[in-house]
């Protein structure tokens, strides 16, 4: 897997993550809404911690700084 995603694109995902777990686990957003942001928050923090993720592939996005010889 080569990563396609960039460094803003990780963080801005790994926030979204910790705001979607703070909002499940306050009580704020419960039932199938509460569990659906819990699972799409471990997708963004699984997906950010390797820098790739497939939908961006399907779609054709590169986030990733491209590095210069």
């Amino acid at each position: 897997m080569k990563p396609n995603m960039g460094t803003a694109d990780r963080i801005i995902r790994v926030l979204l993550a910790a705001v979607f777990a703070y909002l499940y686990f306050s009580g704020t957003v419960t039932g199938t809404l509460g569990l659906i942001l819990v699972i799409l928050g471990g997708v963004f923090v699984l997906t950010s911690l390797v820098s790739f993720c497939p939908l961006y592939t399907i779609v054709g996005l590169n986030t990733c700084p491209t590095k210069k010889p």
